[in-house]
């Protein structure tokens, strides 16, 4: 399968990311390309998409850079440093993510973004 990466466009913040090889990684990039508005918690910016997974290889802490898909809100995670459930350094997601994709570059650019940013995500 060729690499996959979408660009991640938040207000003035734009990267790109590599997708996985997960059914997450796949169903999301079947819905490309999406719009919504972010949401802020901590480090880590979110927002609903129309995509509805199960669990998919669950985590409980996430890397910095690690784009994570939220099953209880159907979210699209953008995980930059620690939230409020984390402890010390790590980063923690409010429940367990399906990680499905990595960051290309310096995560902490998504600090910018406040909350109520128009976010699109389409093929890099």
């Amino acid at each position: 399968m060729a690499e996959r990466k979408i660009r991640i466009t938040a207000g003035s913040v734009s990267a790109e990311a590599r997708l996985d090889g997960s059914k997450t990684a796949q169903a999301i990039w079947d819905a490309l390309p999406l719009t919504a508005k972010a949401e802020t918690w901590g480090d880590e910016i979110y927002f609903a998409i129309p995509v509805h997974l199960k669990e998919e290889f669950p985590k409980d802490v996430v890397a910095m850079g690690d784009l994570g898909y939220w099953p209880p809100g159907s979210a699209f995670c953008v995980f930059f440093g620690p939230t409020p459930a984390s402890q010390g350094e790590e980063i923690r997601p409010a429940s367990p993510v399906n990680v499905f994709g990595r960051l290309i570059g310096d995560p902490k650019a998504f600090k910018k973004v406040r909350s109520g940013t128009a976010v699109r995500i389409e093929e890099a």
